[in-house]
């Protein structure tokens, strides 16, 4: 783009002109209009641009009916222009392929589907790989549209590779990389990443038993998500476990309620594995497991129904969660030997996944610490099939 000079030459040019029409010298004109001759000669000659009070003033001076005035402002418009012109330039510019943001988007999706049935360890280097590739995306050149796209891309991987580190039992990473995600979050102004944030670490803490600070986090995680967001749902959805763990039956089936009235109104989505899209049908699977660790008797019938729907819908991986949740239902009703009847078929079936892994655990310790004869065999399907070591 031309570069538009700080001066205007035509405002030098007329001002000349009208002075010497007008017979005056610059000393005769410096001394008319009150001004240094040394600023006049500077105003003649280009090297200064005045202010549009001072054409005015001038106008004045030589009877030139606005003409100076006229000239400054018409300079100044022009720059005005050319300065715009310039920032949608730079706006626009940048070095991202376009179709390279729509295949990022894909990938993110895709690794995210895959999460539920991807063994960690082959997923993490996956998502390394497009981790990488976003932050190389970032060093270059990109309209702001497309680097806050980037930004949430790589707010969303960054939060997949922490929850697969948290499965592989990887602390240090999988808090670098929460961290990360939430600043990535919080650059691109998205709520839900930030959340999800929130509740993965509270997932994380449930797992091991802090339970009262899992209920904390939940509760962030709730009022910082959009309320029509998925994260919202399933934040909601954690606190009633921290609740259902730390014994409290009334908070527990609020919570159990709340996810209800969230979930009743949506439709199962496109891809109903997705990690960080909420599938209404989960709903029943949460609360069979939240029943059962709140000992609650409901939760063996919530648990054969979602097995039941899940075995006529043909979705193998989903039925082999249920089952494990019938588990944890069967101990609670103080039925040990078909609780391990359940879970055996569960981890044998092979589709049990790191993501649900800790349901065949909570099983196979409850099971074992009853004493019967099937923990035995409980415990070396257990070990078998185990996806890490």
């Amino acid at each position: 783009m031309p570069t538009v000079p700080d001066v205007d030459p035509y405002f030098a040019q007329a001002l000349r002109r009208l002075r010497l029409d007008r017979g005056l010298s610059l000393r005769g004109l410096a001394r008319l209009a009150h001004r240094g001759k040394s600023h006049l000669h500077e105003l003649e000659t280009g090297q200064k641009q005045p202010g549009v009070e001072v054409a005015q003033h001038l106008d004045g001076v030589l009877g030139a009916n606005g003409q100076l005035a006229a000239l400054v402002t018409a300079a100044a418009s022009v720059r005005d222009e050319a300065d715009a012109l310039e920032l949608v330039r730079l706006v626009d510019a940048s070095d991202v392929g376009i179709h390279m943001l729509d295949r990022v988007e894909r990938a993110v999706d895709d690794l995210a589907s895959g999460y539920a049935t991807i063994p960690p360890t082959e997923l993490l280097p996956q998502v390394r790989r497009w981790l990488a590739r976003v932050g190389r995306l970032l060093e270059g050149r990109c309209t702001l549209e497309q680097h806050r796209r980037l930004l949430v891309a790589g707010g969303w991987l960054a939060l997949l590779r922490a929850t697969v580190h948290i499965d592989l039992r990887q602390p240090l990473a999988a808090d670098r990389h929460l961290a990360a995600a939430s600043q990535l979050a919080d650059h691109a102004g998205h709520r839900e990443i930030k959340a999800w944030c929130l509740e993965t670490r509270a997932w994380d803490l449930l797992a091991g038993g802090d339970y009262r600070q899992a209920l904390e986090l939940s509760r962030q995680a709730q009022a910082v998500a959009p309320q029509d967001s998925s994260a919202f749902i399933q934040a909601t959805a954690q606190e009633g476990r921290a609740w259902a763990r730390m014994g409290n039956r009334r908070e527990t089936r609020r919570s159990l309620d709340r996810v209800a009235r969230l979930a009743s109104p949506l439709r199962t989505p496109d891809r109903p594995e997705h990690h960080y899209r909420y599938d209404p049908g989960k709903a029943l699977s949460y609360t069979a497991t939240t029943l059962a660790w709140v000992g609650d008797a409901a939760a063996e019938e919530y648990a054969r129904e979602v097995i039941a729907d899940l075995d006529g819908a043909g979705r193998p991986r989903r039925s082999a969660s249920a089952r494990l949740d019938l588990g944890l239902a069967l101990l609670a009703a103080s039925k040990p030997d078909e609780a391990a009847a359940a879970a055996e078929a569960a981890i044998i079936s092979g589709r049990v996944v790191a993501s649900n892994w800790w349901r065949a655990t909570e099983v196979v310790a409850g099971v074992e610490r009853t004493g019967i004869g099937e923990a035995n065999d409980l415990r070396d399907a257990y070990e078998t099939f185990r996806p890490y070591r």
